[in-house]
């Protein structure tokens, strides 16, 4: 008689791999620690800026990257549509201390499938994880609710932006202080070309001060 057990010859689920992306090699430490008692999820590259991102994901094809939102001083918001863009199924958990539900609400709009603050506790993010992993979406509870409040209000800058997604980048570093000369050199562009974007967002917006331009990123969840 045969005592071979049927189950044995059911294949396993696939591992959920994931991407680390945060600036501070302490956090990915701890996430690594955590998302790693998690059978189901393999850790299987880390970044620590966003072209390290990009790069990584462009590699691993990961089920889900795990995004804080600054990273080396820049905004990683703007890239969320290009890492979509570079692997389509990859579920993207936004890891963060900005709490204000407006960068909450430009991630899930810019793709994000979740959104969760660092301060959570350990096991929220674990849960957060397995949830976005599963093809589901998750706001952690209280911005959710604050999100669900806001819902009846006009819509935001990020529903009628006119700005282009590079317009929209060069915006986030001049708002951050970087000058025409820092941005062409992250861009790989000319400088002139940064003084193009820059006519055309005053053009659009109206605002071509610093504190202009710092007021539209934020608005738009670029900088805090």
């Amino acid at each position: 008689m045969d005592a071979h057990s049927p189950a044995a010859d059911r294949p396993s689920s696939p591992k959920t791999t994931v991407v680390l992306a945060d600036d501070h090699l302490v956090v990915r430490a701890g996430m690594r620690l955590l998302l790693g008692q998690d059978p189901a999820l393999e850790i299987v590259a880390e970044s620590s800026t966003i072209s390290e991102t990009m790069d990584a994901v462009r590699e691993h094809r990961p089920g889900m990257l795990v995004l804080d939102l600054t990273m080396a001083g820049r905004s990683s918001l703007p890239t969320i549509p290009e890492l979509l863009a570079v692997s389509p199924r990859t579920r993207i958990l936004v890891l963060t201390m900005q709490e204000d539900p407006a960068f909450a609400r430009a991630a899930l709009r810019s793709g994000a499938a979740g959104y969760l603050l660092k301060e959570a506790a350990a096991e929220e993010l674990l849960a957060a994880a397995r949830q976005v992993a599963s093809g589901a979406t998750y706001v952690q509870p209280a911005l959710g609710a604050r999100l669900a409040l806001e819902g009846a209000g006009p819509p935001d800058a990020a529903e009628r932006d006119p700005l282009t997604e590079r317009e929209t980048e060069v915006l986030s570093m001049l708002a951050l202080g970087h000058t025409n000369d820092e941005i062409a050199h992250r861009l790989y562009v000319s400088v002139r070309t940064v003084e193009t974007h820059r006519a055309r967002i005053r053009d659009k917006l109206g605002k071509d001060t610093r504190a202009e331009l710092i007021a539209a990123a934020r608005e738009r969840g670029l900088v805090a």
